[in-house]
């Protein structure tokens, strides 16, 4: 039969390009030799998952905006650099240094940070910086929804271009699945800008169905910014009945970080529409690096040394009293296991905060598949389960605090596009430790004796699924 031999061929083709191709991204050995098995054991259907959910590299063309500008003004951001990191104690100027270099973003400064716990806050502030903003406002998300909040977002923006103020919104084309460009037809119109984060696009030879950019960054006239978790939704506003009470966290941060902040945007908005965004007024110059130091820790598939993963190492060989950590989904690779296991080793106070409540179960189930081993070395694990907690932050010793939009599993700090920041301000810090305490005495802490105890089927389903971790 002609058609069949052509089909198992065909099948067999597939299967040999998506292996070289497996092949050439490098990616580590448990996950390479699990699809690899996939592939070779189900020709049609482990290489067109691959496709759809393996790859996890891409090559981009960078902005790289400074390359143009004149020797002096390169200078300056050299010299506001260096004492953006001279302003770092002592103790802590070596880890400085070690995440500027990992990132290749130099250490920056901030002179107000405020934390936002509730959507509501958080929309209110952003929507107040972009009815004052002047100049320009930049959005970036992953999920937009039409609803409530996505229209009372949008129609401040509409409102901005007619009062001359430039207006980009850039969106993951993934996350925002369901949203339609036309929802934005009113901005274009008024004079903004709008844009999908496009991974997939057959005509510019992009079939990355896997990759996501996963950032939420919102950046007012260079001046302020907002980083974070929180998407645009109701059910951000713990509004959607299916989904019930939900936690999370936006920062709004002021000074120079901005501008970094900004270089991240006009980045991620030159693979998307191969327009720049370069001119000096989106960077205004400061004449001071920021009141506290701050470092912008930013990942994604176009770097292979995933920044994002060996940041979070580097901080966790860097704590020395506490490292607790809140997210939303936890699947650790073995380099961040290892790490948590090293730092809770040393006598550091570990904690992790995951959300039993969750959208993905089974996530949550190969989580737990890594319990014993994390507290055997001294990590303490809490599940909350009050809310669906959606919060990626951390707090590191006594003054830093980690705020962002990635979490502890191996596709934020591998494989989607992610953004944090890492800032020493000890304001924050403190009111992120109180607010986690809070939580920790709201979770169920899990007791090694107890969860000894737990029923065999749940055993069963998590080591059926833990050898998943390194897919997702």
């Amino acid at each position: 039969m002609p058609s069949l031999t052509f089909f198992t061929v065909f099948g067999y083709l597939l299967a040999l390009v998506a292996a070289v191709h497996l092949l050439s991204l490098r990616k580590n050995p448990a996950s390479t030799l699990a699809w690899l098995w996939g592939i070779l054991l189900f020709p049609y259907l482990g290489a067109l998952l691959y496709w759809a959910i393996g790859a996890d590299r891409l090559r981009r063309k960078r902005l790289r905006r400074r390359a143009g500008f004149a020797a002096f003004r390169r200078d300056r951001l050299r010299g506001r650099n260096q004492k953006a990191l001279e302003s770092v104690p002592p103790e802590d100027a070596g880890l400085a240094r070690v995440l500027a270099r990992l990132t290749g973003i130099p250490p920056t400064g901030v002179d107000s940070l405020r934390l936002l716990h509730t959507a509501d806050a958080f929309y209110d502030a952003l929507l107040a910086r972009v009815e004052a903003a002047r100049h320009h406002v930049h959005i970036q998300f992953f999920i937009w929804r039409e609803d409530e909040a996505g229209r009372r977002l949008r129609d401040a923006l509409v409102a901005a271009p007619r009062r001359g103020v430039v207006v980009r919104v850039l969106l993951d084309e993934i996350g925002s699945v369901l949203l339609a460009a036309s929802h934005f037809r009113e901005l274009v119109e008024a004079g903004g800008e709008f844009s999908w984060f496009q991974t997939i696009s057959p005509l510019r030879r992009r079939f990355l169905f896997n990759l996501r950019n996963h950032r939420k960054v919102q950046i007012v006239d260079g001046a302020v910014a907002f980083v974070g978790g929180m998407n645009v939704g109701r059910e951000y506003q713990g509004l959607d009945p299916k989904v019930g009470p939900w936690r999370d966290l936006q920062a709004e941060l002021t000074g120079p970080v901005a501008c970094a902040l900004q270089e991240s945007f006009a980045d991620d908005w030159f693979y998307a529409t191969g327009r720049k965004v370069v001119e000096a007024c989106y960077y205004p110059e400061s004449a001071a690096p920021g009141k506290f130091p701050c470092l912008v820790v930013a990942g994604g598939p176009d770097d292979p040394s995933a920044p994002m993963q060996t940041s979070i190492v580097a901080i966790l060989a860097h704590a020395t009293r506490r490292a607790w950590f809140t997210t939303g989904y936890f699947v650790p690779n073995g380099v961040t296991l290892i790490a948590l296991q090293l730092c809770a080793a040393r006598g550091v106070d570990v904690r992790l905060l995951i959300t039993e409540k969750t959208d993905h179960p089974g996530l949550l189930r190969i989580g737990r598949s890594f319990y014993d081993e994390l507290m055997a070395a001294g990590v303490r694990i809490f599940e909350y389960s009050l809310a669906l907690n959606h919060t990626k932050a951390a707090v590191i010793d006594e003054d830093w605090l980690l705020v962002g939009s990635a979490n502890l599993d191996n596709r934020s700090l591998r494989v989607n596009f992610e953004l944090s920041t890492f800032t020493r301000y000890p304001a924050a810090a403190a009111e992120l430790a109180a607010r986690l305490e809070e939580d920790f005495s709201a979770s169920t802490e899990i007791i090694p004796e107890n969860f000894a105890r737990r029923p065999r089927f749940e055993r069963a389903v998590e080591a059926t699924l833990r050898p998943f971790a390194p897919l997702l």
